[in-house]
């Protein structure tokens, strides 16, 4: 029996995807290999890169102007090119939680950098607003949605610099709309695929326009000019984002999803709200539908309610020490009957505790 997977990252992925990918992995396409013992640069291989991009590009509606890259590193590694391809003069930084804090700090390694705005004030329940954005910096960079604290950001800004967006754990979830955006990253390992590949989404004519010698590897001009192939890609883990989109598609692509996912959130806060035993630690107005942070009001009873989950075959449910409690990571292939699973243990711990 599959488990209740609300693990914040690596994520839930598909079972399509999955059983598609065990036969691929002994034998792929019927051609006497398994996809891990293929050249990167066969046919067979291409086709996958090929089929990939353009699912990319469809589901996103990536206009002309933006290119596909699937890079290694995650989005650890996408802190730091950043500011080394873009970061001329200055930059403009939102800190907004655990992960744009590491991303200003790799920044402040390359540059300087003005952070327009924080809600640290409050352990990041909450999302930056009213911020002027300068027009003297190279560009503004934001996370869409805040992993550990569970925030994600409702409405992007209007920005008169180019905009770089971290959109790792929300990435596929609802529409965006990409021309908005210099640079769109995400590590796969959430709603697109497994851990080892990092999407990224670049306007054509940025790519190499930085002015310095840097290391081959961690220009983008390098990624575009070679289609993602100066190096060896993770072939496998490309493999399975092309099922985990033909999927999502399948779903009726990013807006069929959206409306699934707002359904699981509104089932889930609906039962935090209502339920004495619990509260989310995120304002309501920037809740993320991705990942629902929640404390029990009698924190001795932690170790009580996650041996309930435990039982009801429920896993990844333990918040981040950071914010502590409960985490629920609703990602884009998380069954509602998951989402149903935990809001009834959490009615029958109330119940038996009342």
């Amino acid at each position: 029996m599959r488990k209740h997977n609300f693990g914040a990252g690596p994520g839930i992925l598909p079972e399509s995807a999955l059983h598609k990918t065990r036969e691929a992995i002994i034998d792929f396409n019927g051609i006497g290999m398994g996809v891990m013992e293929i050249s990167h640069r066969s046919k067979e291989f291409e086709a996958v890169l090929d089929r990939t991009k353009s699912l990319v590009k469809e589901l996103l509606k990536v206009p002309d102007t933006h290119e596909v890259l699937f890079l290694q590193g995650g989005a650890s590694q996408q802190f730091a090119m950043i500011p080394m391809n873009f970061l001329k003069t200055k930059a403009a930084y939102l800190d907004q939680g655990a992960w744009s804090s590491k991303a200003i700090k790799e920044a402040k390694n390359i540059g300087e950098v003005v952070v327009l705005a924080s809600s640290k004030d409050k352990n990041y329940c909450y999302q930056p607003k009213g911020y002027s954005i300068p027009q003297d910096v190279d560009y503004l960079h934001i996370c869409s949605n805040e992993t550990i604290h569970g925030t994600q950001v409702k409405i992007f800004p209007s920005s008169p610099v180019p905009v770089i967006c971290d959109m790792s754990s929300d990435i596929f979830s609802r529409p965006v709309d990409v021309s908005k955006f210099d640079v769109i990253y995400a590590g796969a390992q959430k709603n697109m695929g497994p851990s080892g590949v990092t999407l990224v989404i670049i306007r054509k004519d940025k790519a190499g326009t930085h002015g310095k010698k840097l290391p081959a590897i961690f220009d983008y001009k390098t990624h575009l000019d070679n289609n993602s192939l100066y190096n060896t890609p993770p072939v496998v883990s490309i493999l399975v984002c092309m099922y985990t989109l033909e999927w999502l598609k399948e779903q009726g692509g990013v807006e069929g999803i959206e409306k699934i996912n707002k359904q699981k959130a509104d089932w889930f806060y609906g039962e935090v709200d209502s339920n004495p035993m619990f509260y989310g630690t995120a304002d309501k107005e920037d809740r993320s539908p991705m990942n629902a942070c929640f404390l029990l009001s009698d924190s001795s009873q932690d170790e009580e309610f996650l041996h309930a989950t435990k039982k009801a075959n429920i896993v990844g449910i333990k918040g981040h020490r950071s914010v502590g409690g409960f985490r629920a990571s609703m990602y884009n292939a998380l069954p509602f009957e998951s989402v149903k699973m935990l809001v009834e243990v959490m009615k029958e711990f109330a119940k038996v505790k009342s």
